[in-house]
């Protein structure tokens, strides 16, 4: 193929590091008016229009954004495919939710022209929000692995999904078995993993869900594919919790259950964490594993309030996660809003470039993407970002009063939804114009 070349001038903004670790001055690179390089699907240079438009070919075209901000495309580190059609329904307590509405909804994916329907929807949706990368749940169904894998392959997307593996404790038309939950998610990942930008995830629904012969299977898998990934869910709801430990009573708690089954490690991502212990959190953080932070999801069905400054204390990596359809809008800058409130219930901060940071490399770090996607060093994949300053009247005017980048990206974070985003790219490949 002939080699591409594209330079995009706008104000640039990427994390470079957690805030936590190394003071918000140093976390970031903010080029006021900056220049980005893209050569075949990655970041080819980064810098000031100043000093590298001279230095371009003169053949290089150059598409130029007066009144936006580029930043890398962000990361969902949690959410569901098949409950698209489902999103918003009315709010219950977590079990009771998943009994009337999740259920009935996920049932419809057994139907491949149906999961095809969903799964193009649902991509167009995440890019639409200027998510690039996602951690997803499909459904139980091979079928919508399939038809997400499908879909997100046409255009090149880094994305990680799986089958879901559930053989108890829900209705006869969504459960399988520990030995076909196995078979299944095999034939699945010979198939899809690793192909292009594709990743797949083992995916036990969470531990009600799942026998101790299917938790076995699950950690089975992830012996005989070392680089594989793993997703489930953790003290999302304290009646869960307690319904854990009537299941489990041989074992100390929540996380003891997935420990004793070998699921934790560099690639095992557990969403919302909400009730962890200080002793859950160091666990996790030893063994490489992540957490999803998930406010909307939390506020909606009132799960209660993630404990990010714990989280830091143990080095824990931390993704955020939109949690759709739990979750009310597939957008991150949205998200985001909610997770600065959870922080203020709690008396803490939760500065902008904090959030950036959770959005892009923070996720990347928790999917051990971080040498390719999360940030936009020369090398990564040029999957980014176009926020439009003037996307809504109101915006538009307040960003006008904003005094620094800090304010801006603040304010983006708050009064931004998918208007705000004006196009996406995923390796260097436009992918969504508004």
């Amino acid at each position: 193929m002939p080699a591409t070349r594209k330079a995009y001038r706008a104000a640039i903004l990427h994390s470079l590091a957690d805030p936590a670790e190394v003071g918000i001055d140093a976390s970031y690179e903010y080029f006021e008016d900056g220049v980005l390089l893209v050569e075949n699907g990655r970041i080819g240079a980064i810098g000031h229009a100043r000093n590298l438009l001279p230095t371009l070919a003169a053949d290089t075209e150059v598409v130029h954004y007066p009144d936006a901000l580029i930043t890398p495309g962000f990361i969902d580190t949690h959410i569901h495919l098949p409950q698209t059609g489902m999103v918003g329904a009315y709010g219950e307590q977590l079990l009771d939710w998943l009994n009337t509405y999740t259920f009935p909804c996920e049932s419809q994916f057994a139907d491949p022209a149906h999961a095809a329907e969903v799964a193009d929807i649902f991509i167009r949706e995440l890019l639409r929000n200027g998510t690039t990368t996602a951690l997803v749940f499909a459904s139980v169904h091979p079928e919508s692995v399939e038809a997400f894998f499908e879909a997100a392959q046409k255009l090149d997307l880094r994305m990680i999904a799986g089958k879901v593996m559930m053989d108890r404790n829900a209705p006869d038309y969504l459960t399988d078995t520990a030995e076909s939950s196995y078979a299944e998610s095999k034939a699945l990942i010979e198939r899809w993993h690793g192909k292009g930008r594709l990743h797949y995830a083992v995916t036990p629904r969470f531990a009600p869900t799942s026998t101790p012969e299917q938790l076995t299977l699950a950690g089975q898998l992830l012996a005989e594919y070392p680089d594989l990934y793993m997703q489930t869910h953790i003290s999302e709801n304290l009646q869960e919790i307690e319904w854990v430990k009537e299941l489990f009573p041989e074992r100390k708690g929540y996380l003891d259950v997935y420990d004793h089954y070998q699921l934790l490690g560099e690639r095992s991502v557990f969403a919302h964490g909400v009730h962890l212990c200080d002793d859950e959190c160091a666990r996790l953080a030893e063994t490489g594993s992540a957490v999803a932070f998930c406010p909307t999801s939390n506020f909606f069905l009132g799960s209660g309030l993630f404990n990010l400054p714990q989280a830091e204390k143990h080095k824990l990596n931390v993704g955020i996660g939109t949690d759709v359809g739990a979750g009310t809008s597939f957008s991150i800058l949205h998200t985001l809003n909610e997770a600065y409130k959870v922080m203020q219930l709690q008396g803490a901060r939760l500065s902008p470039f904090k959030s950036l940071y959770l959005a892009t490399l923070g996720g990347a770090r928790a999917l051990r993407l971080e040498q390719r996607i999360g940030d936009l060093r020369p090398g990564s994949d040029a999957d980014f970002v176009v926020l439009d300053y003037h996307a809504t009247p109101l915006l538009s005017y307040r960003l006008q009063q904003a005094r620094d980048i800090a304010e801006k990206l603040f304010v983006l974070m708050t009064l931004g939804d998918d208007r705000t985003v004006l196009q996406t790219y995923a390796a260097g490949r436009l992918v969504h114009q508004r």
